[in-house]
């Protein structure tokens, strides 16, 4: 598993500008939730975040992502080694 079921979603609709948070799925939208929170969320989005997802699927994320900036993109690569 790749993500805890127990954690309720915390997803502010400005994070998810594009679509609406209602129908975002924590398994099947994983990496596109873990990208808008990692470039755009707040400390305790990023907190959740962790709690939610496992470092593995964090990392492969960070280093797949076609749509972080590379700043953030930097970051978390260093954090998540």
């Amino acid at each position: 598993m790749c993500y805890n079921k127990g954690m309720k979603p915390k997803l502010r609709q400005s994070l998810f500008w594009d679509t609406d948070v209602k129908n975002i799925d924590l398994k099947k939208n994983a990496r596109y939730v873990i990208e808008r929170v990692l470039d755009f969320g707040r400390d305790e989005e990023v907190r959740w975040l962790w709690k939610v997802y496992k470092k593995p699927l964090l990392r492969d994320t960070v280093e797949n992502s076609r749509s972080l900036r590379p700043r953030t993109k930097i970051l978390w690569t260093l954090l998540l080694k």
